[in-house]
């Protein structure tokens, strides 16, 4: 698909890409206003389904073949394998559906409205030189990776804070993938450690469940207290 690049103006290659970055920044809010782990989990197959069509353009845009694998990686692998094993997860463990949020729903929003803008004043003003579609995407890119750190931050299930982790993971790869893209091997390398970080979050999990009776994060500081 090389062949489109040519074709396509400047304005409309750095129009679409910043569509399908700022994309990615909408669907990160709307993970973080979800309440319910199921919904969490569909979302977070959605995030990495934009991040799958907005790599791929990248690999349009900048005839970078290797960046196919890395969108396909993304529209396979994160946006189905990963949420279908969370679902299944999640039922196996037979956890509570809702999932509070430290400070509420609209303080989160609130906070992450401010992240986002503060990425932008950062990215912008530090990178004033740099290639235009590279300085938004990555200012977007960082939106996406900081709202991967407060949806860690202020969500008390573990399954939720994967959620987290793995959204800012997205964010790190549409980063890469702005600034002209990854050698092949570096993206193999970050998708097998992936694969490897969600089996030890896995068994992680069901220990947790085991020994504790739940994967509430307040529960267990609220018994590593006691054991002080």
């Amino acid at each position: 698909m090389g062949f489109l690049a040519p074709l396509l103006s400047t304005e409309t290659s750095l129009s679409v890409a910043h569509v399908l970055a700022g994309g990615l920044v909408l669907v990160s809010f709307m993970m973080l206003y979800q309440d319910r782990l199921s919904s969490v989990i569909n979302v977070l197959a959605l995030h990495s389904a934009v991040l799958g069509f907005a790599v791929g353009w990248q690999a349009i845009i900048q005839n970078a073949p290797e960046l196919y694998i890395t969108a396909g990686l993304a529209l396979g692998f994160k946006a189905i394998v990963i949420p279908l094993a969370l679902h299944r997860m999640v039922e196996k463990l037979g956890i509570h559906r809702q999932v509070e949020a430290v400070g509420g729903i609209s303080l989160t929003m609130l906070a992450g409205i401010g992240l986002v803008a503060l990425s932008m004043v950062v990215m912008l003003r530090t990178a004033a030189h740099a290639d235009a579609l590279a300085r938004e995407d990555v200012a977007l890119a960082l939106s996406v990776i900081l709202l991967g750190m407060l949806m860690m931050v202020t969500r008390r299930n573990a399954v939720s804070q994967i959620a987290g982790f793995m959204s800012l993971e997205n964010g790190l790869i549409l980063a890469a993938a702005g600034a002209q893209g990854m050698p092949l091997v570096v993206e193999i390398s970050v998708a097998f450690s992936i694969l490897i970080a969600f089996i030890v979050i896995g068994v992680f999990l069901f220990r947790i469940r085991e020994r504790f009776d739940t994967v509430d994060s307040t529960t267990l500081d609220a018994f590593r207290g006691e054991m002080q």
